[in-house]
């Protein structure tokens, strides 16, 4: 007989439980190392060093603003993806951060802005402009900073119900 053959019944169960033990061990060590990623991705993201000359905001300082609405203006320069994963505020404007220029004329230069994005990177960047072409910029914050600080004036947003759903349902 061939002494390939000649394997135990004993030994083959080792192996192939050893076998799956180690995809087993290799998928959970993957995704692992995958979540790690985009943790510190996240969190390098958020402890990135403020360059711009518009304040960022903490928590309290945003509070404090949105309990004069008629002062300020809350401007959300996201994509409409990240309004509907990450929320925004009960009431703002969203204008995307590549649009800003196209659409200075729909702000008001008579109210406080406050520019939202998710870590308040992309909002600095938005109140330097503006400040730079005369509005009056209170600060940046980032919706997901602010929300971690223990902030509850973020609203979640549903996103639409597909088309086909919603004409099923109308009488």
């Amino acid at each position: 007989m061939n002494a390939a053959m000649t394997v135990s019944p004993t030994l083959l169960t080792l192996i192939t439980r050893d076998t799956r033990f180690m995809k087993s061990f290799k998928i959970a060590a993957l995704a692992a190392a995958l979540a790690f990623t985009a943790i510190a991705a996240s969190a390098q993201q958020a402890a990135a060093p403020w360059k711009y000359k518009t304040q960022r905001l903490a928590r309290a300082e945003v509070d404090a603003l949105l309990a004069q609405p008629g002062g300020v203006l809350v401007l959300d320069v996201r994509r409409p993806d990240e309004l509907i994963k990450y929320g925004s505020f009960p009431v703002f404007l969203s204008i995307q951060n590549r649009d800003i220029e196209k659409q200075l004329a729909w702000l008001p230069r008579d109210r406080r802005i406050l520019t939202v994005s998710n870590h308040a990177q992309r909002a600095g960047a938005v109140g330097d402009l503006l400040a730079s072409k005369g509005y009056q910029v209170a600060g940046a914050t980032g919706s997901e900073d602010y929300e971690q600080e223990g902030g509850t004036a973020v609203s979640h947003i549903q996103p639409p119900a597909p088309r086909a759903a919603a004409s099923a349902a109308a009488p």
